[in-house]
């Protein structure tokens, strides 16, 4: 179990990585370039990249911050860290398939990041779903 939150610790700082460098961008006002997919600038410059005048990455970064958070405690042993994971991953999974949406039928441009993201949150989500019900202790 202990290795599960490390490794969940560790994408979440790849998580983090990626919204803070959104998070930068928006605020200096320069213009993230796309290296794999072409739709980066429209989809960071539409409406839905901000919520109420902040950028949609900064609730990101906050959220995998507190995932990193809350697997390092898990790492450690503090079990109700472990437990509050399930509930914030799946809305951020919830968030990210919206977001997802969004790009494909909406915007109709994707944005690589926010595709990064979307992986390491389902990745996360994965971990957690197979830590607390696949890998249960038999104790618990």
């Amino acid at each position: 179990m202990r290795k599960i939150y490390i490794t969940a610790a560790l994408l979440s700082l790849l998580g983090l990585t990626d919204a803070l460098y959104l998070t930068v961008e928006h605020f200096t006002g320069a213009t993230v370039q796309c290296t794999i997919l072409s739709g980066c600038s429209e989809v960071l410059s539409s409406r839905y990249a901000v919520v109420s005048g902040f950028p949609l990455a900064g609730i990101g970064a906050a959220a995998y911050f507190t995932v990193f958070s809350l697997a390092t405690l898990a790492a450690f042993g503090y079990r109700a860290a472990g437990t509050l994971l399930t509930p914030l991953l799946s809305a951020m999974f919830v968030v990210s398939l919206w977001l997802i949406y969004l790009q494909a039928f909406v915007i109709r441009q994707f944005c690589q990041y926010c595709l990064f993201s979307a992986a390491i949150t389902s990745a996360l989500l994965l971990l957690v779903v197979i830590s607390r019900f696949v890998l249960k202790p038999a104790s618990v």
